[in-house]
């Protein structure tokens, strides 16, 4: 791929920073709070200057060096999705799928025109379903257009034999986060449920009911969601692999739903009856209870509710705020809808993303970075490679399986090899709506048509202008996409002390998700299976309630702390991914002059400091409790403190007291990896 001059500009947000001998950078140092010790509050001290200057903005529920890096990505995806939309190109072609596409969600005089039209055909079709049979072949073509409600249907690879993609049905359907918003007595909760009625009532009457047939409908989806959220796993349930892992053959599917029409199912959906997956079995039983017990008006009135909800960002501002008003504003906190063309930005992405990457990676994403962070990544396979061979703990035969696992992951940096063929996509600038159901149906039909096909391994599971990585336990690779390779996490004007402490500590967080408690039930060929001798899996899960037991103990208001369970696996990865990159930083420099002390901070505090700079959101108040509910990854203070006072190398790199805040006692002090 040829990359132009204008490339180097991804790399030029980085800020002012003192230079080293050849150019090279190091910390943020106008990020630093001097007025707080490093021994007392790493958080605070590493970028607290920055967040006392930068409020987090009134559209966004974090706010940090990394997340404004995240947001410029939108800038660049907004100058290239202008230039497409700028122009007539030929129909079929990237620039004239994303130039219409974007032209369409752009042209609010015209959405705000057609208002509730574009939905209205599928409405109407919903209300005069007559029967089951109906009813079913109607949430079949919602699930085709990505409605996924009242459960979820895609291929993945099989957990027991990864180079089999299946058939998983999931559970979907909740219009509130999570199961716990529909049964906890916590005023916070009892009080989402009261708004979730309002919002749901708001809407049915923007679309046209009537405020007393609103709220009658209203109480009706409340009712389905409570017996469908009874029937669910919790968050904590669901991140064991073991509790979703329910294979069965097409007739057991059958008998498990006798009141579901799967055959005509799978024929629209053009689906091979080969085995599947069932993750929540009971979920499935209740769906299939209520087929049979429910009101057909209700579950009319369900999917009608769900077919709103999904539609409602890509419809008129009446509904484009109510959604906001819920969804955002009361459940996170934000204070106001980004720009229009951000969200368009963001959707043209979030469809179609390897259409606007392939144009990103070629202004934006040059050779020199790819070659570099790929180094880094065979550095720190290095190292844990040498954390493995050099473990007490666990006996000659276990690290000789852990190691195998090691030497067949596969990283993917940058962007994909292979490109996706978005060319029969029929993308037009008269109803944005249309447009978005055209990329849904795609990208369904794309997932559906990779059933019963051997695994294709050059898939990516993220877009390339995301600033994000991932670890896929069944593919047992790590990727790494061009949106993050950028500062603060990478920087080619970096020392190699900020990059491995930044983008380093986040390739062996995704490394290390391959040995955490999900990942490690998973053996080198991605099957579920154990490959651990008894005594060593004990011995793993000790470490591993160390862990527990400190994100325990993490409050983020006087009453909410954080679930260590939940927290668990990303906790692992921080602690794992902050010693490794360490340990990396140091056979980087192996046969090399020692790295430079910059502006003062050695090399090692310049690796710390680099972390907690780039960790460290300031994060809303209602955003916090709402990943507290239900998210795997703490809040970003203690991203950075947690894993960091369990470091000896940290107390060594900033001289810090036994007994200081930033260091745990010996007897507490947690290390899995």
């Amino acid at each position: 791929m040829k990359w132009p001059a204008a490339a180097g500009v991804l790399f030029l947000i980085a800020g002012v920073a003192g230079a080293a001998e050849g150019g090279q950078h190091g910390v943020q140092l106008g990020d630093i709070d001097h007025k707080t010790e490093p021994c007392s509050d790493f958080y605070a001290y590493a970028n607290g200057n920055w967040r006392a200057q930068n409020p987090i903005p009134a559209s966004m529920t974090r706010w940090s060096r990394r997340w404004a890096a995240s947001e410029a990505n939108k800038d660049r995806l907004k100058v290239i999705l202008e230039a497409a939309a700028a122009t007539r190109a030929q129909h079929g072609s990237i620039a004239q799928l994303t130039g219409d596409f974007y032209a369409s969600c752009m042209d609010e005089a015209r959405v705000e025109d057609l208002g509730i039209k574009p939905l209205q055909p599928l409405l109407t079709e919903i209300s005069h379903i007559r029967d089951s049979a109906g009813l079913q072949r109607e949430m079949q073509k919602l699930h085709a257009m990505g409605v996924i409600a009242p459960f979820n249907l895609y291929g993945l690879s099989d957990d027991r034999n990864p180079d089999d993609v299946i058939v998983q049905i999931d559970a979907a359907g909740l219009g509130l986060p999570d199961r716990d918003y529909y049964f906890k007595a916590e005023d916070r909760f009892q009080q989402a449920r009261s708004r979730y009625l309002a919002h749901v009532q708001r809407m049915f009457e923007l679309a046209g009911y009537a405020a007393g047939d609103a709220k009658a409908a209203a109480q009706a989806v409340m009712k389905m969601e409570t017996s469908l959220a009874q029937h669910s796993l919790d968050n904590v349930a669901l991140r064991d692999p073991k509790s979703t892992d329910h294979k069965l053959t097409f007739a057991q599917l059958t008998q498990l739903m006798p009141n579901f029409d799967w055959p005509q199912y799978y024929s629209a959906s053009k689906l091979p009856r080969g085995e599947l997956n069932v993750a929540q079995p009971e979920l499935m039983k209740e769906i299939d209870r209520q087929l049979a017990a429910t009101p057909l008006a209700d579950w009319k009135i369900y999917l009608s509710w769900h077919l709103l909800r999904s539609a409602a960002p890509s419809l008129s501002k009446p509904f484009v705020q109510e959604d906001f008003a819920f969804n955002a504003a009361f459940l996170k906190g934000v204070q106001e809808m980004k720009p229009r063309w951000k969200q368009c930005a963001e959707s043209a992405d979030a469809l179609f993303g390897e259409a606007v990457g392939k144009i990103y990676v070629e202004r934006y994403f040059p050779p020199q970075a790819k070659a570099r962070v790929q180094e880094m990544v065979e550095n720190l396979r290095l190292a844990m490679r040498e954390t493995l061979r050099d473990l007490q703990w666990m006996s000659a035969s276990t690290k000789q399986r852990a190691l195998e696992k090691l030497a067949t992951f596969r990283p993917k940096v940058g962007y994909p090899d292979k490109w996706l063929d978005y060319s029969g996509v029929r993308v037009s600038r008269d109803s944005y709506w249309d447009n978005v159901v055209a990329g849904r149906q795609f990208n369904v039909r794309d997932n559906w048509s990779s059933v019963g096909k051997p695994l294709d391994r050059e898939r990516w599971g993220i877009t390339t202008p995301t600033s994000d990585a991932y670890y896929h336990p069944l593919l047992n690779e790590i990727v790494f996409p061009a949106g993050i390779l950028q500062p603060p996490a990478f920087d080619l004007a970096a020392s190699d002390a900020v990059n491995y402490g930044a983008i380093g500590v986040v390739i062996g967080h995704e490394i290390s998700h391959g040995f955490d408690d999900q990942g490690a039930q998973y053996d080198a060929h991605g099957r579920l299976k154990n490959w651990w001798s008894d005594a060593d899996l004990k011995a793993f899960q000790a470490r591993t309630a160390c862990v527990v037991e400190q994100f325990e103990g993490y409050f983020i208001e006087p009453g909410i702390h954080h679930n260590g369970k939940l927290v668990l696996g990303e906790s692992i990865g921080d602690l794992a991914g902050a010693r490794i990159a360490y340990r990396a930083l140091q056979i980087s420099r192996r046969g090399k002059a020692p790295l430079p002390t910059i502006d003062g901070f050695t090399p090692e505090q310049q690796f710390f400091i680099s972390w907690g700079q780039f960790r460290g959101d300031e994060t809303r108040p209602e955003t916090a409790r709402s990943m507290v509910q239900g998210a795997p990854h703490p809040v970003a203070k203690y991203r950075v403190i947690g894993p960091l006072s369990n470091l000896p190398e940290f107390q060594q790199a900033f001289q810090c007291k036994t007994g200081a805040p930033m260091v745990r006692p010996a007897a507490q002090r947690c290390e899995v990896w």
